[in-house]
């Protein structure tokens, strides 16, 4: 089954992503810490002029860059990462909802989850040029299947003792629990902010055989 992204092309755009890395941040602090913490946050990162109006088209992976160090200088890294998840949980919900087609989301719901879970990491790799920006992404099937993307955005030059892709972690979780299994739970094992190599997102459920 090809399951395609509505309105998007394959063509790759180096450098620049998706919206939603911007749009949904602002969002998740708006609710859990209202619109001072916004206004701080953008003027920190130096992307004020998103407050007058959020993109609506692919923005320079600089801008998600650094927002997520204003994010995590303003609030701190476990606050941070808290917003990060939720505004990844957005995303998910964002593209269940304008991205996915519905059938394609029908017929990935009633798969048994061993071949709908290989069939949304396909899906995810097709379209990993709208997030990933001038990183690489990388999936390994097997169960537990695991994401990988080298030089991620999220983390891209930060030093921390815990993982802080959590915006990538939430995005994956939500499409996982929506499409391939509800107790689906993802887990970044390794963040290059930690000194892996590349951050990895290990997706569990039980039952994985069955359903």
């Amino acid at each position: 089954m090809a399951l395609q992204v509505a309105d998007m092309t394959q063509t790759a755009h180096h450098g620049r992503i998706g919206p939603n890395a911007i749009i949904r941040v602002a969002e998740s602090l708006l609710e859990s810490h209202g619109q001072d913490a916004v206004t701080q946050l953008f003027h920190s990162a130096g992307l004020e002029h998103y407050l007058a109006a959020m993109p609506t088209e692919m923005v320079d992976e600089r801008d998600v860059v650094a927002l997520q160090h204003a994010l995590r200088s303003q609030l701190g890294i476990p606050a941070a990462r808290l917003v990060a998840h939720d505004a990844g949980l957005r995303t998910g919900d964002y593209l269940l909802a304008r991205r996915i087609p519905r059938p394609a989301q029908t017929l990935l719901s009633i798969l048994p989850s061993a071949l709908a879970y290989r069939t949304l990491i396909k899906a995810i790799r097709s379209n990993s040029w709208t997030f990933i920006g001038t990183g690489v992404f990388d999936a390994k099937p097997a169960y537990p299947p695991q994401l990988l993307i080298t030089d991620s955005l999220i983390c891209r030059g930060a030093t921390a003792t815990a993982p802080l892709c959590d915006y990538y972690a939430g995005t994956f979780e939500r499409l996982f629990r929506r499409l391939v299994h509800p107790d689906a739970v993802v887990t970044e094992v390794a963040c290059h902010a930690n000194g892996a190599p590349r951050c990895v997102f290990e997706i569990r459920w039980k039952d994985h055989a069955t359903r």
